[in-house]
C-alpha cells in the first residue's frame, strides 16, 4: 500500500465550488460542457445483451437521473450526481459501469471496476440489481461486505471477479491483507458518499480511492451532496459533470409529509394503533433496545412484527427484509440501518416513532417510500419537548408538513395512517406475558420512543389501560358484541 497516495491522488478541479445555507454545493458547469440528456435508452450506444435485459426487466423509458448522467458516465467523463433517493441512481451509474467494462477479462484478486456503498443492505441491493446485467455480459460480480464470511468473499475474488460491490471498512481489510489488490480498477463510483463520511468511513474511503488507478474513471452519486462531501471531489473527481435532478432531494411531489403532535404518554398507543393498520408500514427507533422492546410489545398485541439493526446477524437481517417484501412480516421496526439502501415496492407508509437527528436522516428515511414514481407518506410522532427540533429539522430539508394533534383511537390517526386497534391475541413464539398481559420484562414507556427516563409510573399505567382497552374492543368486535 506504500506509494499509493501518489499512484491515486489527481488534480483537483479547478473551478470553485461554494456551499449554499444548508452545506450544500452549488454545481457549476464544467469547464468541457456536459452532453446533453437522452429522452430514451435507443439514443445511448448500449451493448445489444444489455438492451435486451432491460427489455426482459420491463426497463423501457429511462429516469431524470439516468437520462442526465449516462450520456456522460458512458462516454468516460467524471460524474457527481444528486437525486433523490429511489431515483435511479443505481442503473444511471450501473449501465455505464457494465457497458465499459465488457469485453474485459479480470486477473484474480484484481477487479476491473468498483462500487462503493455504506452498508450491507444497500450493497446487496446494488449486486441484485446489476446481476442480470453483469450476467448478460459474461461479467462476474463479488459482493465484499463485513458480518460475512470473509472467506467466500476472498475466494469470488480469486476466480477473477470484473466488478466489486463493497463497503469500505471490509474492503480496507481485504487490501490489508493482500486478498484484493486496486491498481487495475478504472471505474470507481461512490453511492451515497455522505453516508459513508457521516459513519466515519472516510479515512478507508480515501485510502481506498488511492488505490485505484489513477487515471480511471469517478462517479458519485448521492441523495445529498453537503460539505462532508466536498473534500472527496476536489481531491478525487476531474471536471466532473453535475447533475441535481431533485433540488429537495427527498421532498418529491408523491410524497406527503405529516407531522402528528402527541402526548408522550400515548406515544407508544398510537404508534401501536398504525403498526395495526391492514398495509405494511416501516417504523424507525434511535436505538438496538427500543427496537427490540418494541417488536415484542407488538408481537403480543397480534401484531405480525419483526426488527432490524446493526446487533442483528447478516442471515437474521437479510430473511428479515424478505419476509417483509413478501408480507409475511407486516411491520418492520428498525433503525437507521434501513433509511438507506433499502428498496421495496409499493410501501405507502413510513412513522418516524423517534423523530431523526438531522434532516439528511428524515430524508432518507422517508425515501423508502414514494420509489420511482409511486406515492407515498411519511408521518412523524412528535411530543411537546421535540417540536422546536422538528421545526428547524424540517426547515433544513425545505419540508412543509400537514401538522394534526392527534391521540389514540382518535379518527384523525386512522385517517392519516391507518391506524386500527391491535387484535390482542399474541403471536405464536412472541414473548411470554406477565399476569398483566404485558410481554415479559418490557417497559411499555420504551426508551427510545421520546419519553424521558425515569417517567413516574402514572405514564406506564395509563399507557398499559389503554393497551388493555384496546384488547377488549377487539375482542368485541370478534365476538360481533
Amino acid at each position: 500500500m506504500k506509494g499509493g497516495a501518489k499512484a491515486g491522488a489527481r488534480t483537483p478541479a479547478k473551478a470553485p465550488r461554494t456551499l449554499g445555507p444548508q452545506g450544500e454545493f452549488t454545481m457549476h458547469a464544467p469547464k468541457e460542457p456536459a452532453l446533453a440528456p437522452v429522452a430514451s435508452f435507443a439514443e445511448l450506444d448500449l451493448p445489444l445483451e444489455l438492451v435486451e435485459t432491460m427489455a426482459s426487466l420491463a426497463v423501457t423509458e429511462p429516469f431524470p437521473i439516468q437520462a442526465a448522467t449516462l450520456p456522460n458516465a458512458l462516454a468516460g467523463r467524471d460524474v457527481l450526481g444528486r437525486g433523490r433517493t429511489g431515483s435511479g441512481k443505481t442503473l444511471a451509474f450501473g449501465l455505464a459501469l457494465l457497458a465499459r467494462t465488457a469485453g474485459q477479462q479480470a486477473d484474480p484478486k484484481r477487479p476491473l471496476a468498483l462500487v462503493l456503498v455504506p452498508t450491507r443492505e444497500l450493497a446487496q441491493q446494488v449486486t441484485e440489481a446489476l446481476e442480470p446485467y453483469a450476467a448478460a455480459l459474461k461479467l462476474r460480480m463479488a459482493t465484499v461486505v463485513g458480518g460475512l464470511s470473509i472467506g467466500r468473499q476472498v475466494s469470488s475474488l480469486r476466480t477473477g471477479a470484473e466488478v466489486v460491490v463493497a463497503t469500505p471498512g471490509r474492503l480496507s481489510d481485504l487490501v490489508g491483507r493482500r486478498d484484493v489488490h486496486l491498481e487495475r480498477v478504472k471505474i470507481t463510483v461512490l453511492d451515497e458518499a455522505d453516508q459513508m463520511c457521516d459513519m466515519g468511513f472516510m479515512p478507508q474511503v480515501t485510502e481506498i480511492l488511492d488505490q485505484v488507478h489513477h487515471a480511471g474513471q469517478r462517479m458519485l452519486f448521492s441523495a445529498t451532496l453537503d460539505r462532508n462531501v466536498d473534500q472527496l471531489v476536489r481531491k478525487y473527481l476531474k471536471d466532473p459533470v453535475s447533475h441535481s435532478v431533485d433540488p429537495q432531494a427527498g421532498a418529491v411531489s408523491t410524497m406527503d409529509h405529516h407531522v402528528l403532535h402527541i402526548h408522550a404518554a400515548d406515544k407508544v398507543s398510537a404508534a401501536t394503533e398504525i403498526a395495526a393498520r391492514d398495509n405494511r408500514v416501516l417504523m424507525f427507533l434511535d436505538t438496538k433496545h427500543g427496537v427490540d422492546q418494541f417488536v415484542k410489545h407488538l408481537r403480543a398485541m397480534g401484531v405480525r412484527a419483526e426488527g432490524l439493526h446493526s446487533g442483528k446477524s447478516q442471515p437474521q437481517r437479510t430473511r428479515t427484509l424478505a419476509q417483509f417484501k413478501s408480507g409475511a412480516v407486516t411491520v418492520l421496526v428498525a433503525t437507521n440501518v434501513a433509511a438507506r439502501g433499502i428498496h421495496i415496492d409499493d410501501l405507502d407508509l413510513v412513522v418516524n416513532v423517534d423523530p431523526p437527528a438531522d434532516h439528511k436522516d428524515y430524508l432518507h428515511r422517508g425515501g423508502r417510500t414514494a420509489r420511482a414514481g409511486e406515492s407515498g407518506r411519511v408521518v412523524t410522532l412528535v411530543t411537546p419537548n421535540q417540536r422546536r427540533d422538528m421545526v428547524r429539522l424540517l426547515s433544513d430539508a425545505r419540508i412543509r408538513p400537514t401538522i394534526t394533534q392527534v391521540r389514540s383511537g382518535e379518527a384523525a390517526l386512522t385517517r392519516i395512517t391507518g391506524a386500527k386497534a391491535p387484535s390482542g391475541v399474541p403471536l405464536a413464539g412472541s414473548a411470554p406475558t406477565d399476569a398483566k398481559g404485558r410481554p415479559s420484562g418490557s417497559d411499555l414507556a420504551f426508551r427510545g420512543m421520546g419519553t424521558r427516563p425515569g417517567r413516574g409510573k402514572e405514564s406506564r399505567k395509563t399507557i398499559e389501560a389503554r393497551q388493555q382497552a384496546e384488547a377488549r374492543r377487539a375482542a368485541r368486535v370478534r365476538r360481533g358484541a
